[in-house]
């Protein structure tokens, strides 16, 4: 006499597994990636050929003339910068590793030494410059 096996085995994959891993790395992807916040302004920074990689911050000063000076993506001018900068409380300060200051080419090299101090006034030391690689 011949039984008959009830268990039966599957010829088809089970999706469902990959199907969850695949979604379990795309959420880790869309939390671990960081988004730049800049201005939309056309830069043309100064070239280095030392120039390294720096990771970006929440605090990133964008210098296109000395009337037009972006905190982030608010427009200031150097007086309203400073008031701008001095608001920001000592917790958020130590949040803000490294300020990144980014000039035009065509910006003058004391309107930088102006915005350093405005910095340094209000407690920033770590400054990086942008620049490109030549």
């Amino acid at each position: 006499m011949r039984f008959k096996r009830r268990l039966s085995a599957q010829s088809t994959p089970n999706l469902i597994p990959m199907i969850d891993v695949v979604f379990q790395l795309v959420v880790f992807f869309m939390v671990s990636t960081t988004f730049v916040i800049t201005p939309g302004i056309s830069l043309v920074l100064p070239s280095s050929q030392t120039a390294e990689p720096v990771a970006m911050s929440k605090l990133v000063i964008t210098v296109v003339a000395r009337e037009e000076i972006y905190y982030n993506k608010e427009k200031h001018t150097l007086a309203s910068l400073n008031t701008r900068l001095a608001e920001i409380t000592e917790a958020e300060k130590e949040q803000i590793k490294t300020v990144i200051l980014e000039g035009d080419r065509s910006v003058s090299y004391s309107l930088l030494v102006e915005i350093l101090d405005v910095l340094r006034i209000n407690g920033f030391k770590g400054v990086n410059l942008r620049t490109r690689e030549k």
